[in-house]
This record gives C-alpha cells, structure tokens and sequence, in this order.
C-alpha cells in the first residue's frame, strides 16, 4: 500500500512537472518575436535580395533563436507605395524603399537625397551617409515624422545612368524624349533643364512601356534594369553613363513597431541591419560591374563615362541643388555633404 501512495505521488508530481514545463515553454515561445521584411524587387540576385537575407541570419543568429525573420522578395508589392501603406498598417515590419515619398508628408529634407550630381562616387557617397549628413537625417525623419519612421539603415541601388532609344552624350540629345524617372521634384526638374519630359510609369510596368514605344528612355542601374531586360527592348538599348544619381535607399521600421520591442530586440534588429547594409553595399557594387558585361554581351551599346559630358549635366544640377536648399533652409546639410568629399 505504501508503494502505490508513493508511485501516486511520483506520478503526480511528474505530472505536475509536466505542466510546468509546458506552461514555460509556451510563455518562452509567446517571447519569441516574429519579423517580416520586404522590398519591392522580385529578383533574388537583386542586391536587395542579398542585404534581406543577410538580415534574416544575423538577427537570428544573435538573438539565439528569439527572433524568427521571415522576407518577401516582391512579394508584398513591387510598388514601393503599396509596402509603406502596408509598413503603417502593420502589415510588414521592415522595409527598403526609395526616400522620395517622404517629401509630401512633411519631410522635404529627404529630397536631398535624389538631387543629381550631389555624389560624386561611392566612397564620398559612403563618406556623406555613415557620417555627419546621415545620422543627421536621420533624426530628422524620426522627428517630423513624430516617430513614425526609423532609418535603421543606408542602402543603395547603385549609381543611376540613361538608357533609352538612341545614344545620348549631353544634355541637349534629350531634347523632347519621354523619360521615366524618380518621382523627387529636383529629378523632375533636373530632367526637365535636360529638355526630356518626365513620365510616370510603374516598375513593373516599364519593361512593356519600353517595348512597345509608350516611353522613349529611362534611368537606372545596370543590376535593376539588366535583371528586367530592359536593355533588350528598343528602347531600353543605348545606355550612357550619366552617373546622375549615387542612390539612398531607406531600410527602415515603424515607430509602432520599433516601440514594442525591448532593447534586447533593438540591439539584435540593430546588429542584423548593419550587417544587411555592409552586405547589400558590396553586392551592388559587384553586382553593377557583372551587370554591365551582361548588357554588353546582350548587345546593348555602351557609352561610357568618360565620353559623357558630364560636366555639361552638372552645370544644370548644381543650380537646382543650390536653389532647393535655399528654398528650404538646408544649406548646412548640403555643406555638410559637400565637406564629406574632402575626408
């Protein structure tokens, strides 16, 4: 009798164990944060394919397992638009999109970032962005947007040229052609100065706009384009390297979501964006060198650089930069970019 109480008790207590362990481990997984990222590029060779991946193992990797990455590669949208909306709802955790949006609710700083010819490499671009101008502007976007949005990061889509339906050397061979460009007001008006006329058409409408004529030319990086076929269109075929606009491009997070977490999850999210923004820099970096063979060896003809005149488009963008800042009271953050040349 005394060994069935206490094999009852044993019993009772493994039980009572059982639970225990079962109640942690379901408070331990209700801990475990689930992060959703995505860009608006469909590509998995696409430089941004590689960054959100990258972020995916880091944070997983620091955080010991707590956090579990999931990313969409296009497929929440390859309309930038479409993933903030989906950013505020809460649809999505993290994402890279261009900066412009920003202007038209109350962040015109940001605008900056598009002007031509503000850049003029990589390693002033790096210089600008990781310094000074850059976590400048990145307390401006958390203030005016009262917290709505945190930078996490920098990333780029490489340094933008033209291509369209005939070779283009200055400024003046754009004359009266349709171009689909970024949709920043000193694009606008840079392209405008150019003589070409600036057109709206969607990403992942533009391969068939190229095709059938409805646009005469556009402007990118060889990897986005290359990656469409762009450059196997009519008027896709003739590029030349303007280098009009070393791209920024936002990784960034909601202030709603950012909020939530404790700073154990920042510090991981932190250590996974900044292992995500070296990734996706070095990988447009290569990626933009083998892209250009790859559009050469599809025939698209190539002018390069050097037989560009390039100062012929600067003298056109240097006054529009100048007159943007002045206009709103940003002269310190272009001196701020200027003096990042130097260093």
């Amino acid at each position: 009798m005394k060994k069935i109480l206490i094999g009852a008790l044993a019993g009772a207590l493994a039980l009572g164990l059982g639970a225990c362990s079962k109640k942690e481990g379901g408070q331990a997984a209700a801990k475990k944060l689930t992060v959703t990222v995505a860009h608006n590029q469909t590509s998995l060779e696409n430089p941004y394919a590689y960054g959100a991946n990258k972020f995916k193992e880091i944070t997983e990797s620091v955080s010991g397992g707590n956090i579990e990455v999931i990313t969409h590669h296009g497929t929440l949208g390859e309309n930038e638009n479409e993933l903030v909306e989906k950013l505020d709802m809460g649809a999505v955790d993290i994402i890279n999109v261009s900066p412009g949006f920003m202007s038209a609710i109350g962040v015109p700083e940001v605008d900056m970032l598009s002007m031509p010819y503000l850049f003029d490499s990589f390693e002033h671009w790096n210089a600008a962005l990781d310094g000074e101008f850059g976590e400048t502007m990145k307390k401006l976007i958390a203030e005016k947007t009262g917290g709505r949005f945190i930078v996490l990061g920098y990333w780029t889509a490489s340094v933008r040229d033209y291509y369209g339906k005939k070779k283009v050397v200055k400024p003046q061979d754009l004359q009266g052609m349709t171009l689909r460009g970024q949709s920043a007001q000193v694009q606008q008006d840079f392209w405008k100065a150019c003589g070409a006329i600036p057109t709206s058409i969607a990403w992942g409408e533009l391969y068939q706009a190229l095709q059938q004529g409805v646009v005469d030319s556009a402007e990118n990086d060889y990897t986005n384009f290359m990656l469409k076929e762009h450059h196997k269109t009519p008027n896709g075929k003739y590029i030349s390297e303007t280098h009009h606009d070393f791209t920024t491009r936002l990784f960034m997070t909601s202030g709603a979501f950012w909020n939530k977490l404790t700073d154990e999850q920042k510090q991981w999210i932190t250590e996974g964006a900044n292992a995500a923004t070296k990734e996706e820099r070095a990988v447009t970096v290569r990626m933009g060198e083998e892209s250009k063979a790859k559009v050469i060896a599809d025939g698209a003809v190539v002018t390069d650089f050097g037989d560009v005149d390039i100062e012929a488009f600067k003298a056109l963008a240097v006054p529009i930069q100048n007159a943007f800042v002045q206009k709103n009271n940003m002269v310190y953050l272009l001196d701020m970019v200027r003096a990042a040349k130097s260093k």
